[in-house]
């Protein structure tokens, strides 16, 4: 039976108790290895077991005599111990080696997927005369890996993952249906070869976005697709992480954008087209697009009035309660008839009403209000005309009502006086 080689284990340490007095001890590798959570092991450099702890044993379902001084071979296919005796070369030469697949079969019989870590072990001069492996169970990542790619294969959106320079590894079914490439023909494709080179400089950007933040969001892609067709999208993308939570590449959802550019362009021809005054702010009351009629309300060109404030045109009073506004479209998704003055640019006051509703991005997110302004310069014209009228109408029926008053008071004489004519008359005769 070969010697157990020596675990170097740390010097001794000298430590004080919190009363003034010492004692000496020793951190054995031994009592690390026995006591650590996953299943960690020490072979030589022909792969026997010279010593496994527990896990070992819970993982692999042997007990520990079953398992020490045993190859490991025994239970690992002849192609994973070729692999494994490499990863042993790569330990001696490189001093550690990560994330080598083992698929050790189990006392069921179980083929248990399984990641190995190991780092070199040493002798008191140094040499390399063992590895000291970590196993790391892949099962429930295998299930979760198994899980996420379903969710993938299956999901409605167009998904594909790439690596850190944009190579397709994975791309679902929507990928082949939107580009009208066959699935062969676009994995181990570079995105570079459906997009152009200005937007391959995004992408990688992108991705430098994701390996920073771990997300990027709304970038513009325009791949051509099979027919030559550019097909306007956007992309969102998440990290792809390894097991130990590096960045190693990343899961792209792209959105068909077509129906809604063609929607935004109908939009844009409408509020192009609005005979009346209609524009376009964000929540901060920026003007983002404004159409003719703005203009001939306001007197001031396209120019002057995009990328300005609405806060340029109206009193700080009339400012915040347009930002009061903007809230009720937030909240409500519509306000109605806010008043609203703004000045011309021969500076006169245009009495105004708004009715504004809710701008929302293709996530139904609010970012900014859709505004129609009706000028009400003609109706309180009317208005005033009706209050003149009215008043006009007033004068003349009290003009009536005095002119009433002396007829009827004339009418009373003329009979007071026929009256007394009468009586006259009556007594002359007597």
């Amino acid at each position: 039976m070969a010697r157990r080689p020596e675990v170097v284990t740390q010097p001794d340490v000298v430590k004080g108790d919190g009363r003034g007095a010492k004692w000496r001890g020793s951190l054995d590798a031994d009592i690390i290895i026995a006591n650590a959570p996953d299943p960690v092991f020490v072979s030589d450099l022909e792969g026997k077991i010279l010593q496994a702890n527990d896990a070992v044993s819970q993982l692999l379902g042997f007990r520990q005599d079953e398992v020490l001084e045993q190859s490991l071979s025994r239970f690992i296919s002849p192609e994973e111990t070729r692999e494994f005796t490499a990863a042993l070369r790569e330990v001696v030469e490189r001093g550690v080696m990560r994330n080598v697949v083992l698929n050790p079969r189990s006392a069921s019989g179980e083929v248990i997927p399984a990641s190995l870590n190991a780092s070199a072990l040493r002798d008191p001069n140094g040499k390399a005369i063992g590895a000291i492996g970590i196993l790391r169970d892949m099962r429930e990542l295998d299930k979760a890996r198994a899980y996420a790619e379903s969710l993938i294969e299956n999901a409605p959106d167009p998904v594909f993952v790439s690596d850190l320079e944009g190579k397709i590894l994975q791309a679902n079914d929507a990928v082949s249906q939107l580009l009208g490439f066959r699935q062969d023909e676009v994995l181990e494709q570079s995105l570079s070869r459906f997009i152009s080179p200005a937007e391959t400089q995004e992408f990688t950007a992108a991705l430098r976005e994701v390996v920073e933040r771990g997300v990027t969001r709304n970038a513009r892609l325009n791949p051509r697709s099979a027919s030559g067709q550019v097909i306007p999208t956007t992309l969102n993308a998440s990290a792809l992480r390894n097991p130990d939570g590096k960045v190693i590449g990343a899961i792209g959802i792209l959105r068909d954008m077509r129906e809604l550019d063609k929607a935004r362009a109908y939009a844009e021809s409408l509020i192009k087209n609005a005979p009346d005054p209609v524009f376009v702010s964000d929540l901060e009351g920026k003007i983002l697009q404004a159409n003719d009629a703005v203009s001939q309300l306001l007197g001031f060109r396209q120019d002057e009035v995009l990328e300005q404030s609405l806060s340029r045109f109206i009193s700080p009073e009339e400012t915040r309660e347009f930002t009061a506004a903007l809230r009720e479209v937030v909240e409500r998704g519509v306000t109605r008839n806010a008043r609203l003055n703004p000045r011309s640019a021969s500076g006169e006051v245009i009495p105004t009403t708004l009715n504004a509703s809710a701008l929302r991005d293709p996530d139904g997110k609010v970012i900014g209000a859709i505004g129609i302004l009706r000028d009400m310069r003609a109706y309180e014209q009317v208005v005033r005309d009706l209050e003149k009228s009215k008043t006009e109408l007033q004068e003349k029926i009290l003009d009536l009502e005095k002119f009433e008053e002396v007829v009827v008071g004339r009418e009373l004489k003329m009979i007071a006086l026929e009256r007394e004519l009468e009586s006259l008359r009556k007594k002359s005769k007597g």
